[in-house]
């Protein structure tokens, strides 16, 4: 498989789609023999794969089988959930703790993991997983879905599960673009096959999944992250990292020189719907500085809530009658008093906040719409 190339599989059973990719890919001629495998899937919270938010187990299942049957037999599961979960509920939420006791793979916590720091260039240092950077060859398992903060999460941010929860903090405290692309000169997985079984177009949580019914596989990240925005009706300019990884020579975004073959019948692919531009809507009532993943979505999906109980214009309401009329969220706010509303322990020197590290989805829903009804 060249670095130009992008194989999209059709169907509905992962572990025969995940053989068929590897198939067409003809991995077994990138991978050194004994080589030790990395599988990192995306497993951000503890949910089952049919939410939108994780990588389907099978998937792992059908790569590991088919290398087995081509003479590779050291394999690893590796995954940091993000801050706010922990990777080893992530792992039996969404039966890859089965999974590893049916196949005999070993699961890693990197959440666990001890770290050490990596020149990115551009006078950035970023902490990576020991266990991530011994592995022999990686392949990386993301999910194509949409994401809260950055629009589009694929291969190039999937990285960010090997790294330690204080680092994944400090990215947020950074801007995220820059360091995600800076990070994929570090980490360098030889292989990517990408879920968009049922990926969330909206919410990197899931929630509400999209049965897109196709998997994806490249080598170059940036190939295929472009890949996911089109396919998702984005531009990739709105996705920063997406650029700025190509300027940083991780690879190419360049999908006129792409050579995209397909397997399994696209005509019967589902059709996307377009991109609703809901998170975008809703972001708009946020004052966002530095704020964490866990934190942030706990939010949009209060706010999401609050829009299916149809009360978003008397929160907009009570918001216009506060000073800063958007609700507070992120570090750059820990310590200051805010004369409005607040979201997480960071923003709770708000007038009115709702604490926690990061505070549950449910209990900000709860707050938002006491906030909304006056009750």
């Amino acid at each position: 498989m060249q670095r130009n190339e992008l194989i999209v599989v059709h169907g509905t059973n992962p572990a025969a789609m995940a053989k068929e990719a590897l198939a067409a890919a003809k991995i077994e001629e990138i991978i050194p023999k004994g080589a030790l495998i990395a599988l990192k899937p995306n497993l951000v919270v503890s949910k089952d794969a049919s939410s939108g938010a994780v990588t389907h187990p099978e998937i792992v299942e059908g790569i590991v089988e088919y290398l087995r049957g081509k003479g590779y037999s050291r394999f690893v599961v590796m995954e940091g959930s993000w801050v706010g979960d922990r990777t080893s509920r992530a792992f039996g939420a969404a039966g890859y703790r089965d999974l590893s006791a049916r196949i005999g793979v070993p699961l890693v916590d990197l959440q666990s993991d001890n770290w050490k720091r990596y020149d990115a260039g551009g006078g950035l240092k970023v902490a990576v997983c020991d266990q991530a950077m011994a592995a022999d060859f990686m392949i990386n398992l993301p999910v194509i879905k949409g994401h809260c903060q950055t629009t589009v999460t694929c291969a190039l941010k999937n990285l960010k599960g090997c790294m330690s929860d204080d680092e994944k903090s400090r990215f947020h405290s950074l801007g995220l673009h820059e360091p995600i692309a800076r990070l994929n000169r570090v980490l360098k997985p030889g292989f990517i096959l990408a879920d968009g079984i049922c990926g969330d177009l909206d919410f990197e949580e899931g929630g509400n999944p999209v049965q897109m019914n196709r998997m994806v596989a490249a080598i170059d990240p940036v190939l295929m992250d472009a890949y996911a925005c089109r396919l998702m009706g984005h531009d990739i300019e709105d996705v920063p990292y997406i650029g700025l990884a190509e300027e940083y020579g991780v690879g190419s975004a360049d999908l006129s020189a792409a050579k995209i073959t397909e397997i399994g019948d696209s005509k019967s692919a589902p059709a996307l719907p377009p991109r609703s531009g809901r998170v975008k809507a809703l972001a708009s009532r946020v004052n966002e500085k530095s704020a964490c993943s866990a934190c942030y979505a706990a939010l949009i999906h209060g706010l999401a809530r609050l829009d299916e109980r149809g009360l978003l214009k008397r929160l907009d309401a009570v918001l216009g009658a506060k000073h800063e009329k958007r609700i507070a969220i992120g570090r750059d706010f820990k310590g200051q008093a805010y004369d409005g509303v607040g979201c997480g322990l960071c923003a709770s020197g708000a007038a009115t906040a709702i604490k926690g590290c990061p505070p549950d989805g449910a209990a900000v829903a709860e707050f938002l719409e006491k906030l909304a009804t006056g009750r």
